[in-house]
């Protein structure tokens, strides 16, 4: 059984007890948390697809820790002008695991 589910603007395929990495949420670690942007259900072969969201249909997780991303190096430069930028960005990141899947 698997959903895909719109967390923080962004779709993910999710399984149960699968772990996944989600844009930073608001929650404390250890905390369950709802997601009831759900918009396909496959229940081995019965697939429901929502127009664009089902209803009822939800997904609960539980927040195992609040991590930073690998650092992304943004490198500007325009040759034979002496121009050169460098800048540097880490990505904040919660880690879910996923509990049930309702559908």
């Amino acid at each position: 059984m698997y959903a895909i589910v719109d967390i923080a603007g962004q779709q993910f395929k999710v399984e149960k007890e699968r772990r996944i990495f989600v844009h930073r949420l608001s929650a404390n670690e250890g905390d369950t948390v709802e997601f009831e942007k759900v918009l396909l259900v496959d229940n081995n072969g019965a697939v429901s697809i929502g127009a664009p969201l089902l209803a009822g249909a939800k997904v609960t997780a539980k927040v195992l820790a609040h991590v930073k991303g690998d650092k992304v190096i943004v490198f500007k430069k325009k040759r034979r002008k002496t121009y050169r930028k460098k800048n540097g960005h880490r990505q904040f990141f919660t880690q879910i695991q996923i509990e049930t899947i309702q559908g």
